[in-house]
């Protein structure tokens, strides 16, 4: 082989290594771009929330239709519902559509119209409502149900807690603080998730039940306390999250249609002090914590 030629080889094939070089960065760097925009676009995208407290209460019609409410989910990014109605009508409806995306888990509502939160707990009546929808065979709770210390000790709410642990269900319990424990006092084995964490209870104090009690989870509608001037997290709750990430749940108790109409604007209340923050605790509070409990049986 000339000389030449063996330098034109040469040449060559540095030319070639060089452009397969080049072609292996530029391939690089438009990796790098498009998972930076991938990270970007997820870092705008809302954060999704598991919506621990709805009610789809039908009396006698509900006041948005089915598609309605399924499209509020999706446009605001709730991405699971602790469902309930008054009567079970709208439950069931929201299980029986199967929407995409949605993950629905729902509870046993042991009222048939409004006046049943005055008097279900001394009803036998209520218990058997109770017990017949159990059979449908997807419930994974009992409530919302409403209950004041001085109602909470009674033969038909001790049932229902009997009933809720032998059966593995949770209980929904609009209550304060001194019916939880109550509660609990029927059953220690009871699961409890405490509907609006005690309103304005003391963060002192539901630190207190947080730790006294390790099956209670909270959900924060209606929870005051949480926010102070500019929508700032306050420091006593800021610790109450730190402290117990894994207990906390948010919800939007849709029990009048103005809830409904000001959904957009729950969820946005959420997301804001949920991105003051750090990351994992706020997922967990947002969707986490949910998944976590409403995992398949």
């Amino acid at each position: 082989m000339s000389s030449g030629h063996a330098s034109w080889r040469r040449n060559n094939g540095t030319e070639a290594a060089m452009n397969s070089r080049r072609g292996w960065i530029a391939a690089l760097i438009a990796t790098c771009l498009l998972a930076a925009i991938d990270d970007r676009a997820l870092a705008d995208e809302p954060i999704e929330i598991f919506d621990a407290h709805l009610h789809y209460n039908w009396e006698p019609k509900p006041f948005y239709q089915l598609d309605e409410v399924l499209a509020l989910f999706k446009e605001h990014r709730v991405t699971g519902i602790l469902a309930t109605s008054r009567p079970n009508s709208g439950t069931h409806a929201l299980v029986g559509a199967k929407a995409d995306g949605l993950q629905v888990v729902p509870f046993i509502r042991p009222y048939r119209v409004r006046p049943d939160i005055q008097t279900w707990f001394k009803d036998p009546v209520i218990f058997d409502l109770v017990q017949e929808e159990f059979k449908r065979g997807y419930y994974r709770g009992i409530g919302e149900f409403h209950l004041a210390s001085g109602d909470a000790d009674s033969e038909w709410v001790r049932k229902t807690v009997d009933f809720a642990v032998a059966n593995n269900l949770y209980l929904h319990a609009h209550a304060d603080d001194v019916a939880v424990e109550i509660l609990m006092r029927h059953n220690p084995k009871a699961q409890i998730i405490w509907a609006h964490t005690g309103f304005g209870l003391s963060g002192e104090r539901v630190g207190a039940m947080m730790a006294k009690y390790p099956k209670l989870w909270g959900e924060l509608s209606y929870r005051s306390g949480i926010t102070e001037g500019g929508g700032k997290l306050t420091p006593e709750w800021r610790s109450l999250f730190e402290r117990y990430p894994d207990r906390f749940m948010v919800g939007s108790d849709t029990w009048v249609p103005e809830r409904w109409a000001s959904y957009g604007e729950i969820m946005a209340g959420y997301r804001a002090w949920l991105a003051q923050l750090p990351p994992k605790v706020a997922a967990q509070i947002a969707h986490g914590n949910a998944r976590a409990l409403f995992a398949a049986p």
